[in-house]
C-alpha cells in the first residue's frame, strides 16, 4: 500500500463516461469490484458504495464500479452486466438470494439503481498449462503463512489450488493485478493516486476511511 494505484483494465464502460484512476487525481477514488452472480455484492458491497457516492461531494470523491469474473464465467458476463444496468434485472445466485430476502421488485429486478459509472474488467482466456511451480507461486502470493502449514495441509491446499487454476478459463486483469481475494471488494485510492486500502467482503469501516482520506 502507498504505491501508485494502477489504472483499471477496462473492456468496456457500460454506464457513464470512460474514465480511470489517472483521470481523477486530486480526488479520493473508491472502486467497488463485484460480480453479477454474487449475492453479497448486491446485499452489502454495492449499497455501501452507493451510500458513499450519495454522501460525498463529487469534487472530493469519485466512485466507480467494476464488474469482474473469476468464476461462473457463463453468468458473470458483459451481456448480463448490460442487462443489469439497462433494466435492473438480476440473474443466477443473485436472483435466488435477493428473491429469498424480499429484495426484488417486479419479480427479478433490483430495488435500487447503481448511480455511478460501471465498467467491465478485461478477461483474458487462459491457454497455458499450470506447472507445479505456477501453483506454488500462486499460493505464496495469495495465502498468508503458507509455510507454517503442516505438510498434510500443504498437500491438500496444493491440490485444491491446482484444480482451481485448471478450471480457471479466464484471467480478470484488474482483479489479478490488485490481487483481490473475491467479491465484493473495494479499492481505495487517495488524492495523490496512491493505493491506500483493499477490502474483501462487507465491512463497516469504509465510510470512515473515505472521510479520513477526504480530510487529509
Amino acid at each position: 500500500m502507498g504505491t501508485k494505484a494502477p489504472n483499471l483494465h477496462v473492456s468496456e464502460w457500460v454506464q457513464g463516461l470512460p474514465t480511470n484512476i489517472d483521470k481523477n487525481i486530486g480526488k479520493v477514488i473508491l472502486v467497488e469490484v463485484f460480480q453479477v452472480n454474487c449475492p453479497g455484492c448486491f446485499m452489502y458491497g454495492l449499497p455501501s458504495a452507493i451510500e458513499i457516492y450519495k454522501n460525498n461531494s463529487k469534487d472530493d470523491v469519485v466512485v466507480l464500479g467494476l464488474a469482474t469474473a473469476f468464476e461462473d464465467y457463463d453468468k458473470n458476463t458483459l451481456e448480463n452486466l448490460k442487462l443489469l444496468l439497462s433494466s435492473g434485472k438480476v440473474i443466477g445466485e443473485t436472483f435466488n438470494a435477493l428473491g429469498q430476502y424480499g429484495q426484488l421488485v417486479e419479480g427479478d429486478k433490483l430495488n435500487y439503481k447503481i448511480p455511478f459509472p460501471v465498467a467491465m474488467d478485461v478477461l483474458k482466456k487462459n491457454t497455458q498449462d499450470f506447472s507445479d511451480s505456477n501453483v506454488i507461486d500462486f499460493i505464496e502470493s495469495n495465502i498468508d503463512n503458507y509455510n507454517s502449514y503442516s505438510e498434510p495441509d500443504k498437500k491438500v491446499l496444493f491440490e485444491r489450488i491446482k484444480q482451481y487454476l485448471k478450471n480457471k478459463k479466464y484471467s480478470a486483469l484488474t482483479f489479478d493485478e490488485y490481487k483481490l481475494k473475491g467479491t465484493p471488494s473495494a479499492i481505495l485510492v487517495d488524492r495523490k493516486g496512491n493505493l491506500r486500502n483493499v477490502f474483501f467482503g462487507a465491512n463497516n469501516y469504509l465510510n470512515g476511511l473515505v472521510n479520513q482520506l477526504v480530510n487529509e
